[in-house]
């Protein structure tokens, strides 16, 4: 029997003033996928995460995070969905001035009565599940790029959330240290189940680790391919799907339409 949606979006409409950037965008998100959100620039991707996110609210339609509606529902209920996730933003957003471990420590602190004891052993174990134990001290400006992706992440596992948005996890990163957030983040999902929705536009991790994807597009204004990255990859008929995965160029042609 299929599994209840973990996430719906349904007829989301969304844009920022006068000008519509996503129009009636339905799709769902099972639990335990690993979920990619992708396609050009400008064609909507950091909107719809800042909507799946509560960062924005939609023009039109419904959110629904483990069945609370974000897009409609009141504040209790926004509150209650925000609690099953975590995000690790593109930049990582560590404050500066904190150790690693604080800045770990921050949403715990902020969302249990644990003890300071308490708290430091639950955040020397999310560092251990990215890699970094040893680095509690450290501030970020002294660890390198990949490292800070790894230290945003165990920030984002520290609540245990049910669902894991990632925001251009690898951006920025050379080839190794980009192979080793995706195998984080595969790990993080076969270990512990945890959903997890990427929002990237690139190839590699898209093949490597997306078990699903969207692909939007600018012009449609929304979604134009759905499903397994490797099947569309070689079977799509979207010519502007074929282009994105198998990296082509337009033709001469279609850049004089």
């Amino acid at each position: 029997m299929m599994k209840e949606p973990i996430i719906s979006v349904q007829e989301l409409t969304a844009g920022y003033g006068d000008e519509l950037i996503l129009n009636r965008v339905s799709f769902e998100i099972y639990p335990g996928e690993v979920f990619v959100i992708l396609g050009g620039s400008g064609c909507g991707k950091t909107t719809l995460l800042r909507h799946l996110v509560g960062l924005n609210r939609p023009h039109s339609g419904d959110i629904l995070i483990d069945g609370d509606n974000i897009a409609s529902g009141n504040e209790t209920a926004i509150g209650k969905a925000m609690r099953k996730i975590g995000i690790l933003f593109q930049s990582s957003a560590l404050f500066g001035s904190m150790t690693i471990e604080e800045n770990v420590a921050l949403p715990i602190a902020e969302y249990t009565d644990l003890s300071p004891a308490a708290i430091s052993d639950l955040v020397r174990m999310k560092l251990c599940m990215v890699g970094l134990s040893g680095y509690e001290r450290h501030l970020p400006s002294e660890i390198s790029g990949g490292m800070r992706k790894r230290a945003g992440l165990a920030r984002a596992l520290a609540m245990s959330p049910k669902i894991l948005f990632l925001d251009e996890p690898t951006a920025g990163l050379d080839p190794p240290t980009s192979a080793e957030i995706d195998d984080l983040i595969r790990h993080i999902n076969q270990t512990i189940g945890t959903t997890i929705v990427i929002v990237t536009h690139e190839l590699d991790s898209i093949l490597k680790i997306g078990q699903r994807v969207i692909m939007l597009e600018k012009d449609a204004k929304g979604i134009i391919a759905c499903g397994d990255p490797n099947h569309l990859k070689h079977y799509s008929n979207d010519p502007i799907v074929r282009r994105f995965f198998n990296r082509e160029s337009l033709s001469r042609s279609e850049e004089s339409i």
